[in-house]
């Protein structure tokens, strides 16, 4: 039998609360996904602060519409959802990705023999694991957004912010060991980065330092925060290869967030997300 897992709800009501007003935390012991699960509320006028966490998805999905498989206690699945307005929309997910590795690895091991996983991020919404163990990835970002919409019973939804939109953030980790089979690249845990860390000690550390990097993303945009994605960017100098079969060098990220790969036709801006990037074997 699989023991409860304590989570600690209100610890991080305290800690978000206060930057967020109206902010509410939710534990579920299952639901098909947390972000869709947000979509909806924000789809019927409901725009409140909210942070959905999952023991089990049944229909986890990630970016281009993977699935994310869970089981109880072997990830951290969690959405969270609240009105943001920012000038320039460019970059959230790495943004995301920047806060989160930070909170989860604040200093990065030296990359030899004999040291933890080093915690990294990979273009435009994956967390990775370099070291020893080749890459593997740690988790992943699902970042969507919804117009405002007037609920049912009249009452106002839409903050007066006219350019704000609803975002729901989604973040999917995984904590416990678990088979590579199927997959196209072997998975790393957080295990292999702290021995003991758990889903409810990642989520206490994650949430109100994300909640801080939304508000001065909301402010500034991605700009500022390049150079601290530019020391985890784990496809820096690496070739690579495009979904739509362009081959080129990884050269970082620009200012707005777009990937910059250097091609045989020339330097080149990857902005869609759409495409997929691969580093090459």
């Amino acid at each position: 039998m699989i023991a409860p897992i304590r989570w600690p709800a209100e610890a991080v009501w305290e800690a978000v609360s206060p930057l967020l007003p109206g902010f509410t935390v939710e534990v579920l012991p299952s639901i098909d996904s947390t972000n869709t699960e947000l979509m909806r509320r924000a789809r019927s006028g409901l725009c409140d602060p909210t942070l959905l966490v999952a023991e089990q998805q049944t229909a986890g999905r990630g970016r281009m519409g993977r699935a994310w498989q869970s089981d109880v206690g072997s990830s951290l699945m969690m959405s969270l959802g609240l009105p943001l307005a920012p000038a320039d929309w460019s970059g959230l997910s790495l943004a995301v990705g920047v806060s989160v590795a930070e909170s989860l690895q604040p200093v990065l091991p030296p990359a030899q023999a004999g040291q933890p996983a080093r915690v990294g991020l990979k273009w435009p919404n994956d967390l990775w694991l370099g070291g020893a163990g080749g890459d593997r990835k740690l988790g992943g970002i699902l970042v969507e957004t919804a117009s405002f919409v007037a609920p049912q019973d009249g009452t106002a939804c839409a903050p007066s912010a006219s350019t704000a939109r609803y975002v729901v953030v989604g973040v999917g980790i995984n904590v416990l060991p678990r088979s590579g089979d199927g997959m196209s690249m072997p998975p790393g845990s957080l295990q292999d980065v702290e021995p003991g860390l758990d889903a409810p000690t990642a989520l206490l550390r994650i949430m109100p330092p994300l909640v801080s990097l939304l508000r001065s993303f909301e402010g500034y945009g991605f700009g500022p925060m390049q150079p601290r994605f530019a020391a985890r960017d784990v496809l820096q100098g690496r070739a690579v290869t495009l979904s739509d079969g362009t081959a080129g060098t990884a050269h970082g990220v620009g200012e707005d967030g777009a990937l910059l790969v250097h091609t045989a036709g020339g330097m080149q801006a990857v902005t869609s997300s759409e495409i997929s990037v691969r580093p090459v074997a």
